[in-house]
């Protein structure tokens, strides 16, 4: 065996035991962990609670105080008995355990604390959805997937701190690279850390939350389920990523893009109750989230049956805003009848947005779709609704603004949008690192020819 093997071997066996020492970072124990905030029902009136320990650990407990300025005195507190699920993936035991409060009232602020004695969490807080007509904001994220806790982090913390009292943050899909990796999954919640137990999460699947068994059936990821607790509204066989949540004035629907583009079958099973959804739609504001884009961002990428099925449902029922990631760069455009954006100014179709809040990067399309575009940048998005006014705003990593702009909706008028791009930093789309080893000359010239704008 000559030395150059024996290195490579020895390096193989380091990379192996760090990463399963690195691992080892978030192997559950007695005490709760993985704290997520999510709902399964009415946003107002109830609100549901996951958590994870040792599956040592069979029975668990939360316990809920209507919030009060006082120090939180234990007579007061009403407890409540876990539903527990065990999980055994990716050599990792655990119990995942999962409570919904219900009857609390709108608008409010609630205390509470999971585990049982000996074990009890600190006392975290949620504030149930106001009543309708009330003014709210909420997050966007689109992939976070790679590097989540050295990287990924700060996108998480960096929103937070802009938009503390959020009413929800929306995943796009994606969330974890290796599915059913629970190392990932560890990262995702430490990431997130106690924003994941005092901000509700909604959450829609990519691609990489699923794989395939060995007879090519989609699997999706073990934890999706386990760690979530989602609407189960959506059609049968797709509960807890197909589904819609109404809060104050926005009827929120999230479908599983990873379905619609392998399968023709759940293609056409959510486009039958996405129309019935829309057709029976009573709110205000409707935004779609989805996983593969309609219009894609990324260079080399389309999903053009996907977008000849589901855009004309789209520019039926007038969707405000579509949510999208997959392409790990950022796009914006809108009224796009043939991929034209701006055509019809008067169009009342949706702003289709692709977004990506984690470090793996693409370059953007050749195809010019996008009024606003960014690559080689983490972004994430904070969006506001007011009565009639919607405001949408695309930070960095750092806080700066980077993409805005509002959609105002008048009774009996025309859509309104505004554009607001000239009051961000200057947009950036060079091409990413070791795009010379993957491109000809030809095809860099044409992406800074795409992406001059007439500077």
């Amino acid at each position: 065996m000559n030395s150059a093997f024996k290195l490579t071997f020895a390096s193989i066996l380091f990379l192996v035991f760090s990463t399963n020492l690195f691992a080892q970072q978030f192997l559950p124990s007695e005490f709760p962990d993985r704290i997520v905030l999510t709902w399964s029902e009415n946003p107002m009136n109830t609100q549901s609670i996951t958590w994870r320990t040792s599956s040592a650990v069979t029975e668990s407990k939360a316990q809920l105080i209507l919030a009060p300025n006082t120090p939180i005195y234990l007579e007061h507190v009403e407890t409540f008995d876990a539903i527990t699920a065990f999980l055994d993936v990716d050599s990792v035991e655990a119990n995942y355990h999962s409570v919904t409060f219900r009857d609390l009232q709108p608008a409010t602020t609630y205390a509470y604390r999971v585990g049982e004695e000996g074990t009890w969490t600190e006392w975290y807080q949620f504030t149930t959805a106001p009543e309708k007509g009330t003014p709210f904001s909420f997050i966007y994220f689109g992939d976070a997937q790679n590097n989540l806790k050295s990287q990924w982090s700060r996108i998480i913390r960096q929103a937070y701190s802009n938009l503390p009292k959020a009413a929800f943050m929306l995943h796009a899909g994606d969330l974890i690279n290796r599915t059913h990796s629970d190392s990932e999954w560890g990262e995702w919640n430490y990431a997130g850390s106690f924003i994941n137990a005092m901000i509700p999460s909604i959450a829609t699947p990519g691609n990489h939350e699923y794989n395939r068994d060995e007879d090519g059936t989609l699997i999706l990821d073990h934890h999706w389920k386990k760690q979530f607790t989602f609407p189960e509204n959506g059609p049968k066989g797709f509960e807890e990523t197909v589904y819609f949540t109404d809060y104050s004035d926005l009827k929120m629907i999230s479908l599983n893009s990873q379905e619609i583009v392998l399968d023709e079958k759940s293609l056409e099973i959510q486009k039958i109750w996405l129309e019935k959804v829309l057709s029976e739609n009573t709110q205000k504001w409707t935004i779609i989230t989805f996983h593969h884009p309609i219009y894609s961002s990324g260079t080399g990428r389309d999903n053009k049956e996907f977008r000849e099925a589901f855009k004309p449902i789209f520019d039926k029922y007038k969707v405000d805003l579509v949510l999208q990631g997959h392409d790990h760069s950022y796009g914006r455009g809108r009224n796009l009848p043939s991929g034209v954006a701006n055509q019809d100014p008067a169009a009342q179709g949706p702003v289709y947005v692709v977004s990506v809040s984690g470090p793996k990067m693409y370059n953007l399309t050749f195809e010019k779709w996008m009024d606003r575009a960014a690559s080689n940048t983490q972004l994430y998005q904070l969006i506001s609704i007011e009565d009639d006014h919607l405001s949408y705003g695309a930070y960095t990593a750092t806080g700066q603004l980077y993409d805005a702009f509002d959609i105002i909706k008048s009774d009996g008028k025309p859509k309104q949008f505004i554009d607001k791009a000239d009051k961000a930093i200057q947009e950036a789309v060079e091409l990413t690192p070791g795009s010379d080893k993957k491109m000809s000359a030809e095809e860099m010239a044409e992406y800074m020819r795409t992406y001059k704008r007439g500077n």
